[in-house]
């Protein structure tokens, strides 16, 4: 069965396609029409997918959707609401939209006794008797956590700005049963005191200048800077509850904007950031807390945490979670934020056809998320049809261990590309880690202005004497999305991903899953002694990451790369 799951939602728009439980392809709407963090319909991403499967239109059996954005026509009942005013204006230059969840939280009602299923089939050129499901969005974020994993027992937690008019979801898995706690379709209209703590990051965030849903790992390195001076006035507004549930006292998420806007202009920003990372990391600490202290595991001492959702993007508050609760594994869903969800609509999708006991047996550990598309005959195409681009003959990975031990910079562009926000070797500028001058080199170069390091990439059989690895956080270290501590013995070694606390968020990679990307990490080992590489995204500042040949061409024509390895060659501007 293939099943086209899709997002259509203020940011991160995207869309996957399935054959039954195997990921075919998931592209974000940003990769296509380069604009970071896109939102609006994935006409571009749909496009993709189906383009990458070869697959056409009338093929597909299933349609999965957020209740997202939709065309305004597709309703079938509408009553307006003031909370879309905001939202909607968002979506600039489009045909007038609206939010389903509202809707449906409003009236009481499913999804698909609002919406035109048939219109809205034909209009993307699908078969009329092609089934339409919509997902619930936390469920969606925390399916993935346990689907890509191998436990007996596990809490899975979510949590967001907002979404199906909830902030955190609170999933319990145990004895072959999965339980919401809290969260799920039956909080759909009800009035409760939740209070977002990623609201109130994005608040501020916004506050001192950066722009919300985009900038917050801004604030993530710049809290490193500052003390959390503020936290006290930012902790008083929230509270947790015996059950885990995060609660605020302030009237509205507008009364929190307002406030948490006041008090970050009170402090210099470096100050502002450490305030609301430490009530972040405050908050969603006793929230788990609390959460294994009601469920205390039946395998005793077996303890294992799954994350998702846009708040888990921040490596830091993974960390303190991985390393201050009793867990023996974390692992944080890799697409995160809102691209994760046609991943795990799919999958919910799935969980409702065939049931638990099914679904279970269907679960794996991912290797990788290489789910994009695949242009290595077309860049070679591309490069040579430059006369500005010279090809260099010979291995690619010592060619390019050569250039990166002299200093200079490369772009690895192989393969299918990567999914979700962290660049995994198959869209990434690599450098050496052995000076910390990189980082401002790379800011430059690529118009960035960065407070965190860049990230290493290790291979798995080094990850541990370099950085602070064990079992809790080994699986989610494989995707860069956690941070932890570097050895003090490698600190002053590699440098330029060394954050002040003396952190990192590295990723460890096998030979099995990126053979071009592990050869060029160890031929430079072997020339340096030093088993790490500086790993960045491919995009130059506000841009996502590259997608097509033309765009990798041309960063390295516009001198933001020094040379681009591919898998059959080495590329420099003549």
């Amino acid at each position: 069965m293939l099943i086209l799951s899709l997002h259509s939602g203020p940011h991160d728009s995207s869309a996957a396609l399935f054959d039954d439980y195997r990921v075919v392809a998931a592209v974000a709407e940003e990769r296509m029409n380069r604009v970071k963090g896109s939102g609006g319909f994935p006409e571009q991403s749909i496009a993709e997918v189906l383009r990458i499967a070869r697959i056409e239109r009338r093929e597909v059996d299933v349609v999965v959707c957020t209740r997202g954005f939709f065309r305004r026509r597709y309703f079938t009942y509408w009553r307006p609401h003031e909370k879309l005013r905001e939202g909607l204006r968002r979506i600039a230059g489009r045909e007038k939209t609206r939010e389903m969840n509202v809707v449906v939280g409003k009236l009481g009602r499913r999804a698909d006794e609002l919406f035109d299923a048939g219109a809205f089939l034909a209009d993307l050129g699908l078969r009329r008797d092609a089934r339409l499901y919509f997902s619930n969005h936390h469920f969606s974020h925390a399916l993935p956590a346990l689907f890509f994993t191998d436990w007996d027992e596990a809490l899975l937690y979510t949590a967001d700005g907002s979404s199906d008019q909830v902030y955190y979801s609170h999933n319990l898995f145990r004895d072959g049963t999965l339980t919401n706690l809290y969260g799920d379709d039956r909080w759909l209209g009800r009035a409760h005191p939740s209070g977002s703590l990623g609201l109130a990051y994005g608040f501020v965030t916004e506050a001192l200048g950066f722009r919300m849903n985009r900038h917050e790992g801004k604030l993530t390195g710049l809290a490193a800077y500052g003390e959390p001076v503020l936290l006290p006035e930012m902790q008083r507004h929230f509270s947790v509850s015996p059950d885990g549930r995060i609660d605020m006292d302030l009237e509205s998420d507008r009364a929190l904007r307002d406030c948490f806007r006041a008090l970050a202009l009170t402090e210099t920003r470096e100050n502002a950031a450490a305030s609301v990372q430490a009530l972040l990391e405050w908050g969603i600490r006793e929230s788990v807390q609390r959460l294994i202290e009601r469920h205390p595991s039946r395998e005793r001492g077996v303890r294992r945490l799954g994350l998702a959702g846009g708040v888990f993007a921040n490596v830091r508050l993974n960390r303190v979670l991985a390393e201050s609760l009793p867990v023996d594994e974390v692992f944080v869903v890799p697409p995160m934020g809102d691209d994760g969800l046609v991943i795990g609509g799919a999958l919910q999708f799935l969980l409702d056809r065939d049931g638990l006991p099914v679904w279970l047996k269907q679960r794996h550990r991912l290797a990788d998320v290489y789910w994009g598309g695949d242009h290595d005959e077309a860049v070679a195409t591309a490069f040579a049809g430059s006369s500005r681009i010279v090809r260099h003959q010979g291995d690619p990975a010592t060619l390019s261990a050569d250039r990166l031990a002299e200093g200079r910079i490369g772009a690895l562009y192989q393969g299918r590309m990567e999914y979700g926000p962290r660049a995994l070797g198959a869209r990434s500028i690599l450098a050496s880690p052995a000076d910390a001058a990189v980082n401002q080199s790379l800011n430059d170069r690529l118009q960035r202005s960065e407070f965190m390091p860049f990230a290493p990439v290790v291979s798995a059989s080094d990850a541990a004497e370099i950085f602070d690895i064990g079992e809790v956080n080994r699986y989610a270290a494989r995707f860069m999305t956690i941070c932890c501590a570097v050895r003090p013995a490698w600190r002053e070694r590699i440098p330029a991903v060394v954050h002040v606390d003396g952190s990192a968020r590295p990723q460890i990679i096998r030979r099995a899953d990126n053979p071009l990307y592990f050869d060029i990490l160890a031929a430079f080992k072997e020339r340096t002694r030093l088993p790490v590489l500086v790993n960045t995204s491919f995009n130059a500042h506000e841009e996502p990451i590259v997608n097509r040949p033309e765009e990798c061409l041309r960063a390295l024509e516009d001198g933001r790369v020094d040379f681009v390895v591919t898998p059959h060659a080495v590329w420099t501007r003549g």
